[in-house]
């Protein structure tokens, strides 16, 4: 008998027993707080993973089923362009209104294919710091100096995260180098162009299905608010013909599929999940089970699904169990947090950096959580160090990413993020204080 193992077990149902025996049960902040885990958990599961996370796990399953890997490796691999690699990769998040939870099967999706460590990085925190929306409202709402703070420290941060990452494991990506030097030609069969133009369509669905109308819903994104319905069916219309000309499904699936999918939306319009859940199990009816490529573009989605998934409901839980949902308490006083953020010290920044990353914010959330924190005296420097650490991570976000890239690359990526975070708060906080 291994001695050691059963101490380990023996220890492990000790701690959980004891952790049960005083349990607070009764106690209101105990009991309040397991409430907001669980309401918590519930919104997430009602606004954002059908409408957000279900389209991503597809778009990330296309990557690895359509995208050749001597493709990623030629824009996005170690040999890559620099200039063009974290180019692309720092910009990014203009165009994906993602949350830190939803940039996540995308992440892993070109990381899996052959990205270089550096621009897969700078894309895993630009895709939810830099959204365009949350920068223009950030302006509008917090000022014009946070504003521009935000979009400025959020580009230039995921370019120095990338490049500090892709040093500091270099012998990794020097191994990439190698095996890409060994990587046969580019044997795509379907044109770029075509594969482009698919990728197009599945993020115009994600990101009008997703698009706010913004604190006033006036204006270019109050318009486009207005009509966003009619945008995402008319990509989803698209997205069918592109199903049958493109991947061989039969037209007569699509038509059921499609019919099915319009017949939710127009019996059910203020339930939009409905819908997407509808076309979501159509889809999974006309791809699952085919021996083609449409068939394992089903297989690498479900293999995101039942990776990411269960993790970012176990994080979320605890994120709630611990800081509640805005405008709720969890087990931590909210006064705890206001009263530590109040002046413009390396403590006060590196405190809201710390507790940014580990709360979860969806897209736009952090905003008038933010405005609520100002007004009850946060600091404008802790403020800056918390947009640029809060969107980009949260607890879930770093359970998948452990278990993406493993605990050393992801310990390492969280540190440099609350790092700067918080230097760039504390000189923010400086100059305007």
């Amino acid at each position: 008998m291994d001695k050691r193992r059963e101490f380990k077990i023996a220890f492990l149902l000790a701690t959980v027993f004891a952790g049960f025996y005083f349990l607070p049960v009764g106690q209101a902040r105990f009991d309040g707080s397991v409430t907001e885990a669980l309401e918590l958990t519930k919104w997430y599961a009602r606004e954002h993973v059908i409408l957000c996370l279900l389209p991503a796990f597809w778009i990330a399953g296309a990557i690895g089923a359509f995208v050749s890997q001597t493709s990623v490796m030629r824009y996005l691999g170690p040999k890559a362009n620099k200039l063009v690699a974290y180019g692309v990769a720092s910009v990014s998040g203009t165009i994906l209104a993602v949350c830190s939870c939803t940039v996540l099967p995308l992440f892993a999706g070109i990381y899996r294919m052959g990205a270089g460590l550096g621009p897969a990085t700078a894309f895993l925190y630009s895709g939810p710091a830099i959204n365009a929306l949350a920068i223009i409202l950030t302006a509008r709402i917090l000022g014009m100096p946070l504003g521009l703070g935000r979009a400025i420290g959020a580009i230039l941060f995921s370019v120095i995260i990338g490049l500090i990452m892709a040093f500091l494991f270099r012998r990794e990506e020097q191994n990439k180098q190698a095996n890409a030097v060994a990587m046969p030609k580019d044997s795509e069969g379907r044109p770029l162009r075509v594969t482009a133009a698919f990728f197009a369509t599945m993020l115009g669905i994600l990101i009008f299905a997703n698009w706010s109308g913004g604190d006033s819903g006036s204006g270019f994104f109050g318009a486009v608010y207005s009509i966003k319905w009619y945008l995402t069916a008319g990509f989803a219309v698209l997205f069918a013909v592109e199903l049958w000309r493109w991947y061989a499904i039969h037209p007569a699936r699509i038509l059921i599929v499609a019919a099915l999918t319009a017949t939710a939306a127009l019996t059910l319009p203020t339930v939009p999940s409905v819908t997407f859940l509808v076309g979501t199990l159509g889809l999974v009816w006309l791809t699952a089970g085919r021996s083609d490529e449409a068939g394992d573009w089903f297989e690498q989605s479900w293999t995101f699904a039942k990776q990411i998934l269960p993790l970012l409901f176990a994080g979320v839980l605890v994120a709630g169990l611990l800081l509640g949902r805005p405008g709720h308490e969890g087990l931590i006083p909210s006064e705890w947090i206001n009263s530590a953020v109040g002046g413009n010290t390396i403590g006060a920044n590196l405190f809201a950096s710390v507790a940014g990353a580990f709360m979860y914010f969806a897209t736009l959330t952090e905003i008038p959580i933010l405005q609520g924190l100002i007004g009850n005296g946060m600091g404008s420097g802790p403020a800056l160090a918390l947009l640029l650490a809060g969107p980009a991570l949260s607890l879930p976000n770093m359970l998948v990413i452990n278990s993406v890239m493993g605990p050393r690359k992801t310990t390492v990526y969280v540190i440099l993020v609350i790092i700067m975070a918080t230097l760039s708060g504390w000189g923010f906080g400086a100059l305007f204080a």
